[in-house]
């Protein structure tokens, strides 16, 4: 007995339409769901009455720490004692004033911590981390990176 040839133009086809359904109702139920998740705990949080006036922050005060333990702050050179003074000093011109450190890639973070807990006490809200962005090899860039990497410097007291 011979089977009759099919025709050329039909060819079956699979109906997805009930899949794409079920995968739509699956990712409603997900977008009710997942969000109610994280009102479990009740938390009431907590308010201000006289919130700190928009303050335009000044430019940070850049300070550099050269391999051989000496402290640059715009072009002067100074040791860590006469480097904590100017720092004590424009602290005290505007207290809001940020740090950035640069910090020789051959530095121990002990060396560079000393500086960390001085600016620390003199009282500075922070300091930020100036590095460059290093290629798969590990070899640094020659420039740094423009945004500094922010590291806080408080301790628990």
């Amino acid at each position: 007995m011979r089977v009759p040839p099919l025709s050329a133009g039909v060819q079956p086809e699979i109906n997805v339409t009930p899949l794409v359904d079920v995968v739509l109702v699956l990712l409603i139920i997900f977008m009710v769901v997942v969000p109610r998740l994280d009102q479990d705990v009740q938390v009431e949080l907590p308010g201000i009455f006289n919130p700190d006036p928009e303050i335009k922050l000044a430019d940070p005060l850049k300070v550099t720490v050269a391999k051989a333990g000496e402290y640059i702050i715009g072009s002067e050179h100074y040791d860590l004692d006469r480097a904590i003074e100017y720092l004590s000093a424009e602290h005290a011109v505007d207290p809001y004033r940020r740090l950035v450190l640069r910090a020789d890639a051959s530095l121990t973070y002990g060396d560079v911590r000393a500086i960390l807990a001085r600016t620390q006490q003199v009282g500075f809200p922070g300091m930020s981390f100036l590095v460059g962005e290093r290629h798969k090899s590990g070899a640094p860039l020659a420039a740094p990176a423009p945004a500094a990497a922010q590291a806080p410097v408080a301790s628990e007291g």
